[in-house]
């Protein structure tokens, strides 16, 4: 047993987060976050808000979601309301994150395949040919570019959020990484990004690492050029 709110507390003033950073990561308000960190839970509207900001928030702290939620179920939860169901399977958003990795992996062989298929053809037709002494050799070369923005877990656990143009785009990734998840790759010319815990990713911009300062979240716009803080 231990003591939820202090141990969120302590978490927060460890890495130096105040409360507008873990509002602005999260998406919970600044006075349901005291009420956690105080453990006064009949602040929030119900019983379901406590447990899913509780994993929320412990999570985006790099502590483990569903162990406070556990916790909270045994001092609070009393009788038939007790939650029963077993610890969240993070299996599928692992399965989820792989298979879009496989994808990008078959697209560029899928390329390199029609790659070689081209040049075959090419000579075929007599474009390979022994060129007479003072002709040109015609080379054909075949460049995959990467992917925009590849997200490479390392250690921990890290939420991330990365949506297509701006804050307000499509969504093209959302959910906590693990260190043992394959690395996330998204394409597209201009992303928004929110990283809660870059000290535990490597970041790759077309192919390229790129230092993104830790221990800290960061909200950034990633572009063929490089990345900077985004604009609120």
């Amino acid at each position: 047993m231990f003591e939820i709110g202090n141990s969120l507390r302590e978490a927060r003033q460890r890495r130096r987060i105040d409360f507008a950073q873990v509002e602005l990561a999260t998406k919970i308000r600044g006075k349901y976050i005291r009420a956690l960190e105080e453990e006064q839970f009949e602040v929030l509207p119900s019983e379901t808000y406590v447990k899913g900001f509780l994993r929320t928030y412990a999570d985006f702290l790099g502590l483990d979601g569903q162990l406070y939620v556990d916790e909270y179920n045994a001092r609070f939860v009393i009788g038939e309301e007790r939650e029963l169901r077993p610890r969240r399977s993070r299996a599928k958003p692992k399965r989820s994150r792989r298979f879009e990795a496989g994808v990008v992996v078959a697209a560029l062989v899928a390329i390199a395949v029609l790659a070689v298929v081209v040049i075959a053809a090419w000579s075929s037709s007599g474009g390979g040919k022994t060129p007479t002494v003072g002709s040109k050799v015609q080379t054909v070369t075949t460049t995959v570019r990467p992917p925009l923005l590849t997200i490479v877990p390392l250690r921990g656990t890290t939420h991330l959020t990365v949506r297509k143009g701006s804050a307000s785009g499509d969504i093209a990734f959302d959910g906590t990484l693990l260190r043992t998840d394959s690395p996330v790759a998204i394409r597209g010319t201009r992303l928004w990004v929110q990283i809660t815990n870059p000290e535990n990713v490597r970041v790759l911009i077309e192919g390229r690492a790129r230092h993104i300062p830790g221990y800290a979240p960061r909200v950034i716009t990633v572009t063929p050029l490089g990345w900077q803080p985004a604009s609120h």
